[in-house]
């Protein structure tokens, strides 16, 4: 089995958060993104996965590569980077990595988390795992007939067709074959909206004969802009909590202080007269003094002193003095 993530977007929703690291390293409940994304699917292969493929921008730079092979290599698997140099859509991105497409294969986009409590039947042709949704506008849909096979994919409908929204996870039983077909889209230069889809790849295989079914997830969760991922912090955390899962890491010190659950608090971090949670995730090293802290992530290291915080993403390195109830604090800011 080999996992092909395509990655290199800009995640321009996010900013400030992504001018420094990529979106899918963001983390949620202290672990980034792709991680997360990257062990649940492990969970549903077993230990059979033999490849993580990304495809990420040529301007990601060495250490995110490294991190990025590190994720796979904690699974058991080797690590691959492509690069995309310009956005041409999803089966322009998956082509990138067009060597590794062989065997049985999982597509998944890095800009979603889900509960993956669902089994993988490798014996399927293709399936599609969809979620239904209450403006399917924004993403690609199917339609299925009374056998539960899909029909059509349509991408980004106009008018209402289906509230089945593709969430970004594809399984292939032969990721050649999937190769072939996105390749004949870009040598004919066949394009829907000014991109290569997926979804038109998809089309053209169904038509030849490929039956693909849907798969369903408990739960989809977005992790778009601040607000999105902020929740979906908080989803995660209850899934960690209900699991028996470490909630708190090494070398944690509490001074007259409250963690109210669930939270997570990373390795080494200091908690002076403060209140943190709920829904709180708290990376390494940070310096939380006289605060009041709830629905919110901080990434590492970072300084806050003085402040009641709700619903923020705070970033690394940030050095944060005042008062304010919703934040978005990029990298390396200074405030106070």
């Amino acid at each position: 089995m080999k996992i092909i993530v395509p990655m290199a977007g800009m995640g321009k929703r996010m900013r400030p958060h992504t001018l420094t690291v990529p979106k899918p390293l963001i983390p949620v409940a202290g672990k980034p993104i792709v991680q997360k994304i990257i062990e649940d699917l492990a969970k549903v292969c077993g230990d059979d996965i033999d490849e993580v493929a990304y495809i990420i921008g040529p301007s990601f730079g060495q250490e995110v590569e490294e991190k990025l092979i590190s994720v796979a290599n904690s699974v058991g698997a080797s690590g691959k980077i492509y690069y995309q140099h310009e956005p041409l859509g999803t089966a322009h991105a998956i082509m990138c990595a067009k060597e590794s497409l062989d065997g049985n294969v999982l597509v998944v986009f890095a800009d979603t988390l889900f509960k993956a409590d669902f089994t993988l039947d490798r014996s399927q042709e293709g399936i599609i795992w969809v979620q239904k949704v209450e403006d399917p506008r924004p993403f690609g849909v199917i339609k299925v007939n009374e056998n539960n096979t899909i029909t059509d994919f349509i991408e980004k409908p106009e008018t209402f067709v289906s509230d089945l929204a593709i969430i970004g996870i594809y399984y292939f039983r032969d990721g050649a074959y999937l190769r072939s077909e996105l390749q004949y889209l870009l040598d004919n230069d066949i394009r829907e909206k000014g991109e290569y889809q997926l979804t038109n790849g998809l089309e053209n295989m169904k038509k030849k004969g490929t039956k693909f079914v849907p798969g369903q997830v408990t739960e989809w969760l977005d992790c778009g802009n601040k607000n999105a991922t902020v929740y979906t912090n908080a989803r995660i955390l209850s899934f960690m909590a209900a699991d028996g899962e470490k909630m708190t890491g090494d070398h944690v010190q509490l001074f007259n202080s409250v963690v109210i659950q669930p939270s997570y608090i990373g390795n080494n971090v200091q908690l002076k007269n403060t209140v943190v949670g709920p829904n709180v995730s708290i990376g390494d090293g940070c310096v939380i003094e006289s605060t009041i802290l709830s629905d919110s992530i901080v990434q590492i290291n970072t300084q806050l002193k003085d402040v009641v915080i709700k619903n923020a993403m705070i970033g690394s390195h940030v050095v944060y003095k005042g008062q304010a109830k919703d934040l978005s604090i990029g990298d390396y800011s200074t405030e106070g």
